[in-house]
């Protein structure tokens, strides 16, 4: 049996993105796999039945470099492809695989417009690593996996919630990819069910001045409240995720939820839009065409360069109203 390391640091949506690769690793191969990560992400792989052992460091790699050398391990699988795993690459001595992580071809459609970007998701790049194994996309999806302890019962939050509702994902790592307050306000006052609000301690302010904004009778903030695994869970009963390009959105793929996945100032094209094959008519895009200024990052900005802020601003809440019912309606028939 072959021993894997597998190393993915962060973030949420990119090691969730991780788990077709493990779950097929496993299965494909029968090895001994075993990752490693940054301590903050580390729950992330917590009940996954395919890892055997997670290695979470605080600061740095070299704090798990004792322990990982003497593993022996057979195979690395770097899905990470920075400089801090190609030292723990070089520093364990063994094979190893990467994916093209396509940088230059980022940066040429951030600063030229020219799109080089290949129409590939990102989990189809990650595969790539694993090809001289003879391992192959089972298209089974995401998996993410909540712990019983975790799980909720959103009818004990609030009896509102009983003939279902939609969870908003609100935050993000960038002020940039994340939807305005009033824009979504105008959107959830023209949507019939409740709506549940999914974000960090540092949503809960954007969550207030959406419910005092939104004409909306049945809101509930969940900011700062719920842990990752508890919003989660809302995220699996909803009947709609409306979601910023966040981690929330790929755990709601990894549940083949229907998705409108609201972008700013990136772009699908660089390949982490929700990964569902075989059902890519359970998503849709949100998103404002044809600005020559987008995308400006591959990441995001803490506030718009221009100043305009267009590729949020300008976002059709007549189409995403559409794009909502449409969805609810993919949701229903999953439901009968």
């Amino acid at each position: 049996m072959k021993k894997i390391l597998l190393i993915r640091f962060s973030s949420i949506g990119d090691i969730v993105l991780t788990t077709p690769i493990i779950r097929t690793l496993k299965k494909q191969t029968g090895c001994e796999l075993h990752v490693l990560t940054k301590k903050k992400y580390s729950q992330l792989f917590f009940g996954n039945p395919s890892v055997s052992h997670i290695y979470a460091f605080e600061k740095s790699p070299d704090e798990c470099m004792v322990a990982l050398l003497k593993e022996n391990f057979d195979v690395i699988i770097d899905l990470q492809k920075n400089f801090r795993a190609l030292k723990v690459k070089r520093h364990l001595g063994v094979t190893s695989y990467s994916f093209p992580k396509l940088n230059m071809r980022k940066w040429l459609l951030v600063n030229t417009s020219i799109n080089q970007m290949p129409d590939l998701h990102l989990v189809d790049r990650y595969f790539m690593a694993v090809k001289e194994l003879g391992v192959t996309n089972d298209n089974l999806g995401l998996d993410f996996f909540i712990p019983e302890k975790e799980e909720v019962n959103p009818l004990e939050i609030a009896s509102s919630l009983s003939n279902g509702y939609i969870a908003m994902v609100i935050g993000g790592q960038h002020l940039t990819k994340i939807f305005l307050p009033e824009k979504a306000a105008e959107l959830i006052s023209r949507l019939a069910l409740p709506v549940v609000l999914l974000g960090g301690p540092e949503d809960k302010q954007r969550g207030d001045e959406m419910i005092r904004l939104s004409q909306h009778a049945k809101m509930l903030n969940t900011c700062g409240t719920l842990s990752l695994n508890q919003s989660a869970s809302f995220v699996r009963q909803a009947k709609l995720v409306i979601t910023n390009d966040t981690g929330l959105m790929h755990i709601a793929a990894a549940f083949s939820k229907p998705i409108l996945s609201i972008w700013g100032n990136t772009v699908p094209e660089f390949g982490m839009y929700p990964y569902m094959p075989g059902k890519e008519h359970m998503f849709e895009i949100a998103q404002v065409a044809g600005l020559s200024c987008r995308p400006c990052s591959k990441l995001g900005f803490s506030k718009c360069p221009k100043k305009h802020f267009k590729c949020m601003r300008d976002q059709d809440i007549d189409r995403m109203v559409e794009q909502s019912a449409r969805l609810l309606d993919q949701s229903t028939k999953l439901t009968d």
